[in-house]
């Protein structure tokens, strides 16, 4: 995942420009925190000292970039459908008896 981000941070960044706040290596720590450990992002924002907003795009670009690359993309939604076409049915009695 890092050498994913890493690839297109550098290929964004080559001309130069003002640094930005957040490194790669802490853009995906901030995703799988948001991710795994259902954190609002304004308790990441605190964290690293930027705002909410920074973190909202640091999100939106980790998910997006590993999408674009192919090796994280779920199956469409048909290819789903495909597969689980048939559909089993467990019915479990659960009636009350009464007990002597």
């Amino acid at each position: 995942m890092l050498a994913i981000l890493q690839k297109e941070f550098d290929e964004n960044h080559k001309r130069g420009g003002k640094p930005p706040k957040l490194k790669p290596e802490d853009k995906l720590y901030i995703t799988l925190k948001y991710l795994r450990e259902y954190r609002t992002m304004d308790s990441i924002a605190a964290e690293y000292g930027v705002c909410k907003g920074t973190v909202c795009l640091s999100i939106q670009w980790v998910e997006d970039t590993l999408v674009k690359d192919g090796a994280f993309a779920l199956p469409e939604k048909r290819a789903l459908k495909r597969k689980s076409a048939i559909i089993e049915y467990i019915v479990v009695d659960v009636t009350e008896s009464p007990i002597n």
